[in-house]
């Protein structure tokens, strides 16, 4: 199969997935029905070469983010394809510590938000935006993060921020934590707000132990990024 009818399959598929019935997440389904979804398919999930295309590309997107009000960047990987929920954290956090390493604004992060990912306030940064990130797969043991292909999702905090100041954000929440209780029986136990516990804790789906933290160290805090 050729490279562009594979991405192009991969997308589709991802667009049905996300506009579901049973998808519990509102923000993603706003996003793709109006248009303001950036899908790319990348080959493999915490390779170098990889990332140099999945850089630029993310760069593209933080520069143009705040254009739209529920943008969203979505990567998504060729391989692996069959990975535990173990190896596929593992990977997600060497594409991030890829990623900031790539980052030409990596020692100037994002304002508003921690550098360290166990500080409640943390968020990923890249290009100087702050970035929630999803991390979905085939094995996710939560449904809603479930994909064929091993996937990244980044999505601009600014964006929270604006639904939360409109008034918007507390319905939204427990709209889509109504949904996703509906659709898997229990409510994600990583899920927290903003500012309770680190973010860092729900970027892989898994449920991480009260001790973990965050294979990632950024290079806004004099250490070296890869120190773990």
């Amino acid at each position: 199969m050729r490279a562009s009818q594979f991405a192009a399959e991969t997308e589709s598929a991802f667009r049905q997935f996300i506009l579901g019935p049973d998808f519990p997440c509102l923000g993603a389904k706003a996003a793709f029905n109006s248009g303001a979804e950036n899908v790319r398919v990348f080959e493999e999930l915490g390779s170098a070469k990889t990332t140099d295309v999945l850089a630029e590309a993310l760069s593209d997107f933080t520069t143009l983010a705040g254009r739209a009000d529920y943008a969203t960047f979505i990567a998504i990987f060729q391989k692996p394809r069959d990975t535990s929920e173990l190896e596929f954290e593992r990977l997600l956090w060497k594409q991030l510590r890829l990623l900031h390493a790539r980052d030409a604004d990596r020692s100037n992060w994002a304002q508003n938000v921690s550098s360290d990912p166990a500080d409640p306030h943390f968020s990923f940064s890249f290009g100087g935006q702050a970035l929630y990130v999803i991390g979905m797969h085939a094995n996710s043991s939560r449904a809603a993060r479930r994909f064929r292909w091993p996937t990244m999702i980044f999505n601009p905090h600014e964006q929270f921020e604006r639904l939360r100041a409109d008034g918007k954000w507390a319905h939204m929440r427990e709209t889509i934590r109504h949904r996703d209780l509906q659709l898997q029986g229990s409510i994600n136990p990583m899920l927290s707000d903003f500012g309770e516990q680190s973010e860092a804790r729900q970027y892989s789906g898994r449920v991480v132990e009260d001790d973990w933290r965050a294979p990632f160290q950024a290079a806004s805090s004099g250490k070296c990024p890869f120190a773990h």
